[in-house]
């Protein structure tokens, strides 16, 4: 009976490990796209009752596939863009040091560091060519999932609640309300927060003198599409008109736009209002929701942006029950 046993272990240990080897590397595309499906869960279930749920899930999946593509497009074109140029300016600045006669040995340093930064650059730029294959592959997992997340979505329900255990389950649903408080906490101030970027960019694109109007509006646009695509966010609309202006040469035009971006379209707003956003809807100390976002990323890359602060609400929901209990 306990070899039995054993072997049965090791049998449910290997396909475990095989398991979690299979679905390692598409954890954050799979991870994103329930929570997706979370944000547009209420706009499904209004379409399901008009529609079937296989049609409303294809609607809405057939909307996600337009906005990915537009926005794999845009950012790789920008991302392109910005790479090139800034690639562009420090071979030109280096070529400009090396006419100079400086002391000290400077000059020697210079080319040294030439030297190495050329092969490094095209090292860092084929990688990021071949990295796009498997970006869009992961961005096809991701409309996968959405889609099967939608299709199922009440099936996925009550599997959920059928799984907490019956012995705490007051316990258990607390924890299940505190952790669907954070997360549509975490989804209106990141849509709330990503609408006045978008509004301040195009404000910012025509104060500065980026561009005329309408494309000031189509800027506005990808901030705030930008802005949904965690680490890439608003401040690449805002790197762009400020290298834009520069090779124009309107320098003072480009740090003022750049100062413009960085305060109050990206990063600084993610640091500073989204917490306060965040803390007011689940009720929890600004202080944690920004230690949550920042200690999550550190620990589970962009994922835990989400995940950091649902696990520190949850923790002080297991606290305050503690102290009930102890009472």
């Amino acid at each position: 009976m306990k070899a039995e046993l054993l072997v049965w272990g090791g049998v449910v240990i290997a396909i475990l490990y095989l398991a979690w080897n299979t679905v390692s590397q598409l954890l954050s595309p799979i991870f994103f796209a329930a929570i997706f499906t979370y944000a547009v869960y209420p706009i499904h279930k209004r379409l399901s009752n008009k529609l079937s749920t296989k049609k409303s899930a294809l609607i809405l999946t057939a909307l996600l596939i337009l906005i990915v593509t537009g926005i794999t497009i845009e950012l790789i074109l920008i991302f392109k863009t910005v790479l090139m140029s800034f690639y562009e300016d420090v071979i030109a600045f280096i070529s400009w040091s090396q006419t100079l006669t400086l002391p000290f040995g400077l000059t020697n340093v210079i080319q040294k560091f030439y030297a190495q930064f050329t092969p490094k650059f095209s090292e860092y730029i084929l990688s990021y060519t071949f990295s796009i294959p498997k970006y869009l592959l992961q961005l096809v997992i991701f409309v996968v999932m959405f889609y099967y997340f939608l299709v199922n979505s009440e099936a996925i329900k009550k599997q959920i609640f059928l799984l907490l255990p019956k012995e705490n389950k007051e316990l258990a649903e607390k924890l299940m309300k505190r952790a669907d408080l954070t997360l549509q906490a975490l989804i209106r101030a990141w849509l709330l927060l990503n609408i006045a970027k978008g509004i301040l960019m195009t404000l910012g694109f025509i104060i500065f003198q980026v561009s005329d109007l309408p494309t000031a509006v189509i800027a506005g646009f990808l901030t705030v599409l930008f802005s949904f695509v965690p680490l890439f966010e608003g401040w690449m609309i805002w790197l762009a008109g400020a290298i834009y202006l520069f090779k124009n040469g309107n320098i003072i035009m480009a740090i003022l736009i750049a100062v413009y971006g960085f305060i109050f379209v990206s990063p600084l707003p993610d640091f500073t209002i989204r917490p306060k956003l965040v803390a007011k809807e689940a009720q929890l100390d600004e202080v944690m929701v920004l230690v949550g976002m920042i200690g999550g990323a550190w620990s589970f890359g962009v994922k835990g942006l989400i995940i950091g602060p649902i696990v520190l609400n949850l923790v002080v929901a297991l606290l305050r029950e503690w102290r009930k209990a102890t009472k």
